[in-house]
Order: structure tokens, then sequence, then C-alpha cells
């Protein structure tokens, strides 16, 4: 594959590439090109060249090429599907709902694009009024990390495009064949050259220069909390707005009162789907004393009945991890709590079998007893791997379950509406999930709070990222 630059599929102006391979075989799926600080240049010039006309385009003319957009990316879902189970790891099951994500979301951001509207504000002055009129903010930086490529690519580049930006997107260097088959679908649609861009490489090597180029209005990132630290100084060089959506340990809280059956299953699926390497996966789970012991029984079962295989098999309920560094720092976080006293309920291995062997499998792993200063309680613990705190109250659970330094999500199950609200109103997070899985839906802003980023994406609010309001005075 290739990078998308003014219209063209091109290779690294120095010719260089990377090999992506697949984490359940370790096999080379693929290259694409390794871009470099021209790469970088070439991108963002095309898109600056692009914006004038792209910005002035009719709203209503947006939302036509987003939606034929939509059908185009509809057409190849199994295509992305298939390259993303590959390339990623995630079961072919989840693939398939992901790349359908896409086309959804900009079908949602199409609906939008004709409805940016700015106000008539009343003035002091009988003579004068004022309008607030709301215009693209230019070129926008979409850097997106590998675990959800496709979700996270939409989430920026969707809303980005409904205001009038263009785009140089930067999908992870592991992970960037399914979201490159995407953006050809979708510029497939009839977008002008420039206003749809990639470029693949390594952050070290491209993302400094994109993130830190004077021509990129808006920066849009999804990563690691360290990173996103860094990408704010650059940005500050050029005073660059940026949106930061960065690690999570989502605590999850079951109450005495809650339907056990209901939680277990969301508990289940909130932290095990993609191998347990989500943001908004469930991280932290607390359960009341009088129903613990039940409800670890529960989550244990339906941990074990997970089938772990290669993404492609029929029949696979979770796939590897990404890497193998990231199966050795999840093993790592594991070790240290059970060195500490936590006890395993739950997997804690490596599956065996020649199947599993050139691949970085993990079992679905429970802990109880997990200490409060272990690595699990305090780090992001990216993998299949759930810690269980009981707790005596909604007091203590929701003091625990603030004792992070993220703050992106959050749940609770209980049938008491009391204890519901007093969780969405005191619990640090950006979104709260009462008795319902943790689903990032298109319609609400999505963010979070304290280290976890700040920003929205999703909704109606994600739009504002990418649009700026100038005042206007006029006299009659």
């Amino acid at each position: 594959m290739k990078m998308q630059i003014g219209g063209d599929l091109v290779a690294a102006k120095a010719g260089a590439t990377l090999d992506v391979m697949n984490p359940a075989t370790g096999e080379v799926v693929d290259q694409v090109p390794k871009g470099a600080a021209s790469d970088v240049e070439a991108a963002v010039e095309a898109a600056a060249e692009a914006f004038p006309e792209w910005a002035a385009l009719p709203g209503h003319k947006r939302a036509q090429l987003l939606f034929a957009a939509a059908a185009k990316v509809r057409e190849a879902v199994p295509e992305i599907a298939k390259l993303l189970t590959l390339e990623q790891g995630k079961t072919l099951r989840e693939s398939t709902i992901e790349a359908e994500r896409v086309a959804a979301n900009l079908e949602y951001y199409a609906g939008l694009a004709d409805k940016i509207r700015g106000d008539y504000v009343t003035l002091a002055d009988p003579g004068t009024f004022g309008m607030v009129i709301k215009r693209p903010v230019g070129v926008v930086a979409a850097i997106t990390p590998w675990n959800f490529p496709l979700t996270l690519m939409a989430n920026k580049v969707c809303p980005a495009l409904a205001a009038g930006c263009t785009v140089v997107l930067k999908p992870a260097s592991t992970t960037p064949l399914a979201t490159q088959r995407a953006i050809e679908a979708i510029n497939s649609a009839g977008f002008p050259p420039g206003v749809l861009n990639t470029v693949h490489g390594t952050g070290g090597e491209i993302g400094d220069a994109l993130t830190g180029h004077p021509k990129v209005n808006k920066i849009a990132f999804t990563g690691q909390t360290e990173t996103g630290k860094r990408i704010m100084k650059l940005a500050a060089d050029n005073v660059t707005r940026v949106t930061l959506e960065l690690g999570g340990s989502d605590p999850c809280i079951v109450c005495d009162d809650a339907d056990l059956e209901k939680a277990s299953r969301a508990v289940a699926i909130g932290r095990f789907f993609n191998a347990g390497q989500a943001c908004l996966a469930v991280k932290r789970l607390y359960l009341f004393s009088g129903i613990a012991e039940q409800f670890m029984k529960m989550i244990a079962g339906r941990a074990q009945k997970l089938r772990v295989a290669n993404g492609m098999t029929e029949g696979a309920m979770m796939g590897p991890l990404h890497t193998e560094k990231q199966r050795a720092e999840v093993e790592a976080q594991v070790a240290d709590a059970v060195g500490r006293g936590a006890k395993v309920i739950a997997g804690g291995k490596r599956p065996e079998g020649p199947e599993f062997d050139k691949g970085w499998f993990l079992q679905p792993t429970v802990l109880t007893d997990v200490p409060e200063d272990s690595r699990m309680a305090t780090e992001e613990v990216f993998g299949p791997a759930l810690p269980i705190f009981i707790v005596k109250d909604l007091d203590e659970a929701i003091e625990k379950a603030n004792g992070s330094v993220y703050g992106l999500g959050s749940s609770i199950w209980t049938r008491d509406l009391a204890k519901a609200r007093r969780a969405a109103e005191h619990i640090e997070a950006g979104y709260t999930w009462v008795n319902a899985i943790q689903v990032a839906h298109d319609e609400m802003p999505f963010g979070g709070l304290k280290q976890s980023g700040f920003g929205k994406e999703h909704g109606l609010e994600a739009l504002d990222g990418y649009l700026e309001k100038k005042s206007v005075v006029l006299s009659a």
C-alpha cells in the first residue's frame, strides 16, 4: 500500500518501507511507505492548498460527499475488516463492527455538515448589531493509535471534513493497512485532491514534523498520556490548538442491588473486548462486599469460557495482544500484583498449543485481593487482565474510583436511582454508564478529565474543535 497525498497514491520520497506484522502469527502482512519530514511537508502543503476551496464549498455539498463516502466504505467493509484483523489481531467480528462504524460516523457528520450556524447579537448601541460566524480552523493533523485505528480515525476525520477542514492523517505504524484502505474508499467518493491525505511512518520520525508544522492549525491525537504531553509541548511553539484523548483506568462499581447477570456480562465485554486493549475498557472493578463472592465466580466463569484464537478463526472470541511488548507489559503488571498478594481466579497464563506459539496470546485473567499500591491499581492495564477490589458502600467505591490520575470513562450497576445519580455527579470521568455496556455513542460528546486529556470527540461538540468563532460588529 502507499500514502495518499494531494490525490495521488505515492511511495515515500526516500523509498523506505515498513513491514506490517500479524500479531497472531508473526508473519509479514504487507508493507507501507516509511515517510519522513519531506513527506509530511508534501502532505501539509497539499492540505493547505486544498483548504480555501474546500472551506468555501457549501455545507450541503460537503454533506453529499460524506454520504457518498459512507456508501463507498460500506461496500469495502469485508476487505477493510480482514485487513484490520490481520494487522491488529482482533477477531474478524470485532473488525467488521469497527469498519461499519466508520460508515455510520460519516453519515452522522454528513447530517450536520449543512447545519453549522452562528448567532445574531443585539448590542447596547441601537445603531449596531453583532454576529458570531463560524469558520473551519484550517489544516488538521490527525494522529491515531493501533487499538481501534478505524474508529479513532473516523472520530477525527469525519467532523473535520464536515466543518470544512482539510486533513493530514498519520495512522499508527503497526496498523496502517485498514485505515489506508478506508481513506482510499472515502476519497473515491470524489473529494477534491488534498482534502484528505495520509502519511505513514514512525511517530518519532514524522510525528514531530507533523505536530510542529506551522501550517497545521489543529492537532487531534489519541494515544498514551506521555505522548500527549509531548504533543502539547510541540503545539505550544505555534500555539496550535489540540484535542487529546489519552489513557484511562475506568472504574466499574457493582452495587449489592444490581442485576448481577447483566452486570457480569457487561463487565466481561467491557474488559475483554479487543483483548482489553481499549481506552474505555473496564480496568478496575469495585464490588460491594455483599455480592462480591458471587460476582467474582460469575466473572471468572465468563473469562474462562472465552475462546482465545487467531482473529481469523471462526468462533474466535478474543485474539492476541497487538505486540510482544504489550503482552510483556500486561504480564509484568499481573506478576507485580501476585507478588504483592493478589490471587488469580481465572487465566493468568499464555494459552498452550502450536496455534499460539508464534503469536502474542494471553488468557483472559481475573485477580482478587489486589493491593491498592500495585501496578494494576495505579497504572493503565491495556490488556485482558481485571483487578477486583471489595468496598463496603458507595462512598468508598467513589473515593477509590477517583483515586487515579485518569478520568476517561466509568460505570455503575444499581437499581437505586439515587446511587446512580451520586455516581454520575461525583465520579471524576468524562463518561458514566448506568446499567449499560461501555459503548461511546456518536450522538454524545466523548472526552476525558485529568490526565485522560481534554476536548471532545463525537456529538455536536466535536465540530466545535474544528471551527473558529469570529465576532463581527455591523453599524447601519
